[in-house]
């Protein structure tokens, strides 16, 4: 019986061909739109970890070779 059933579902669908509107107007202006505003209740702070990058060109913190050689040029 359930056999009978579904194959006389498959043999009765007919393929119809759909057609659609191009447009959709929808008017929101006959509306009333009641609801209140929530906001939260607290604050949320989260702390963003830094990324740390392994340095390409290495900071130089001694430059007095290079003063003294360029006191000696204007000289």
């Amino acid at each position: 019986m359930f056999i009978v059933i579904l194959t006389s579902l498959a043999f009765s669908q007919e393929e119809r061909s759909v057609t659609y509107q191009k447009e959709t107007q929808i008017d929101f202006e006959a509306l009333d739109i009641e609801g209140e505003l929530i906001k939260p209740q607290g604050l949320i702070i989260q702390e963003r970890v830094r990324a740390q990058f392994n340095p390409l060109i290495p900071l130089r913190t001694d430059w007095n070779t290079e003063m003294s050689d360029s006191v000696k040029h204007i000289k």
